[in-house]
């Protein structure tokens, strides 16, 4: 049986700054709607994504910016991240990890650059929304067998 992961819920403390963040990094806006007693949902998705985000009222208990370890797959880390910097965003310096496998929590094993040998799922970016919630860009040039 086939599973695909379709929302990631993340945490917010002010919807409509959150709402203009998303956009901002040229996510599609697929719903904004608000129901009784002050809720309200936004979802978003990242272009090319087949996975949405999803943020409003009285969706979440969760602490606003609590989240972390959400990746975003992109085929050129480097031009993701100026691209993302050039949209304002503060977006960390690539990075890989010396450990050669996949990052460590934290920044104590961040290697400046992108993998020497570009291998892919080796090079990163990361960045925050407002809240905190914290992205990571993970290259990705050639997929796994099965993947």
């Amino acid at each position: 049986m086939d599973m695909k992961l379709e929302v990631v819920v993340i945490p917010v403390a002010d919807v409509d700054r959150s709402k203009d963040f998303y956009a901002g990094l040229g996510w599609r806006l697929d719903a904004d709607v608000s129901g009784d007693g002050g809720f309200r949902v936004v979802q978003v998705t990242p272009p090319g994504s087949g996975c949405s985000v999803i943020f409003g009222s009285e969706v979440s208990a969760a602490a606003p910016g609590s989240v972390e370890g959400l990746h975003l797959v992109v085929a050129d880390v480097e031009a993701a991240r100026a691209e993302l910097a050039g949209k304002g965003v503060d977006v960390s310096e690539v990075f890989h990890d010396a450990g050669g496998v996949f990052h460590h929590a934290g920044t104590e094993h961040q290697v400046p650059g992108p993998d020497p040998d570009r291998t892919s799922y080796g090079s990163f970016a990361s960045f925050s929304d407002p809240d905190g919630n914290a992205w990571t860009l993970q290259e990705i040039t050639e997929r796994l067998p099965g993947r």
